[in-house]
């Protein structure tokens, strides 16, 4: 039997916003190109996870170009900060789409508002989707935008995507560098995350510089997550987390999902497709050690990053799970990072 994963994040939904695919007729009937469409996730075991919005700043035609495509040392260039009416616009319009999506097809994909609606959709074959937001330029600083949202089902928020918005200061995508990249969270960006620990929304810290992590790790009180990050220590890349973040986040019984970008995973940093699947068993095994066997799951970054040609998109998760058994890795560990660790983490914020 195919293992099952629920996966910390994707960005399908931007590619179906780019292409007016209003009702995600792609994802169900099929995709040309990219890493998620409902066929091949079946054929892989993913079986849920976080469907990001994310808003570009920019136009439909010019957003997936500027954030896959990386300069010399695999640095995406800099996008702008959207204004907060066009944000707000954009947001609904993504988020539009799996609600619609979710609404069409319950057979197939469910939004998914806690661990307990998790597990029915998997009892029942269909993909549990939960709403997340990758930067939350679209919400004001009054957080009205935030109560809407969470009555419509979202349950996952970054405060920001690797740029300043008015909650805070992202990391921006630099190799080598370390996190440690301008200043942390603002008023405002206080009061999200305190927001967000009322409503039950977990606060995802993968984009946040470490000023603004530290700021997340004191005024939080729910479990510490970086929902798509590596380790710092293999791959020197602004994104990744530092010991101290680890060690930070496995005091708090969190989580760090593994990001399959090759940009995150690469000691050089480099954009090469060419990445070998053991690498991402280092990281995880990099990450075992610090974070124990509850503190690791997955956060692929599908239809956001360039992965490793071997694992190809979403069919290609057994070949990760095999790299995984030939490690030495057991069923039990196994389906901890594959599934269980991101089920029981959710449970605690969203039973």
């Amino acid at each position: 039997m195919t293992q099952p994963v629920f996966d910390g994040h994707n960005d399908l939904l931007l590619h179906l916003w780019r292409a007016g695919d209003r009702d995600g007729r792609a994802f169900f009937d099929g995709r040309q190109d990219g890493h998620i469409d409902l066929a091949r996730a079946r054929a892989g075991g993913f079986a849920g996870g976080l469907f990001a919005v994310f808003v570009p700043g920019m136009t439909r035609a010019g957003a997936l170009d500027a954030l896959m495509n990386s300069g010399a040392n695999g640095d995406p260039p800099d996008m702008p900060t959207a204004a907060t009416d066009q944000a707000r616009i954009q947001t609904l319009e993504i988020a539009s789409i799996l609600i619609r999506m979710t609404r069409a097809r319950p057979d197939a994909i469910r939004l998914c508002r806690g661990a307990g609606e998790i597990e029915a959709a998997r009892a029942a074959g269909a993909i549990a989707a939960v709403f997340h937001i990758e930067g939350a330029e679209g919400i004001g600083p009054d957080l009205d935008e935030l109560h809407v949202l969470h009555a419509a089902g979202l349950r996952s928020l970054g405060p920001v995507w690797s740029r300043p918005n008015i909650f805070g200061h992202g990391v921006p995508f630099r190799f080598p560098a370390s996190p440690d990249i301008g200043p942390g969270l603002s008023d405002a960006g206080r009061r999200l995350v305190r927001e967000c620990d009322a409503l039950g929304i977990l606060v995802d810290l993968s984009h946040l510089n470490e000023a603004g992590f530290w700021e997340v790790a004191r005024l939080s009180q729910a479990p510490l997550v970086a929902s798509h990050s590596n380790a710092h220590a293999l791959c020197p890349a602004s994104r990744n987390l530092t010991d101290d973040q680890l060690a930070a986040i496995a005091e708090r019984q969190g989580l760090v999902g593994l990001n399959y970008a090759v940009t995150f995973l690469r000691e050089d940093g480099k954009r090469i497709a060419d990445t070998p699947l053991t690498l991402l068993v280092r990281h995880l095994d990099y990450l075992l050690e610090r974070l124990g066997p509850k503190g690791v799951a997955l956060g692929s970054d599908f239809d956001g990053a360039p992965i490793p040609r071997e694992l190809g998109d979403v069919a290609g998760l057994p070949a990760l799970v095999g790299a995984m058994r030939q490690a030495g890795y057991d069923d039990e560990l196994i389906d901890r990072i594959c599934w269980r660790n991101w089920i029981e983490l959710i449970g605690r914020i969203n039973p």
